[in-house]
């Protein structure tokens, strides 16, 4: 399971790229308080909790959980 820190994330985009399973994807209809689009998964289910999105993430917004 993947969570993210969505007032947090400035949408770099480093996460999409990382993800395996191309299973996250920058939010088009949300903005944060720092007015970018954050990151997203599209579909828990098909996480692997492999962590590399939190690896990139040069903020550490993303908590994996197996």
């Amino acid at each position: 399971m993947v969570t993210f820190k969505t007032d947090l994330c400035k949408g770099c985009g480093l996460c999409v790229n990382a993800c395996p399973k191309h299973i996250i994807v920058l939010a088009r209809d949300v903005i944060n308080k720092k007015g970018h689009n954050p990151a997203t998964v599209t579909d828990q289910s098909l996480c692997i909790s492999c962590a590399f999105c939190a690896t990139m993430c040069p903020d550490c917004v993303i908590t994996v959980e197996r």
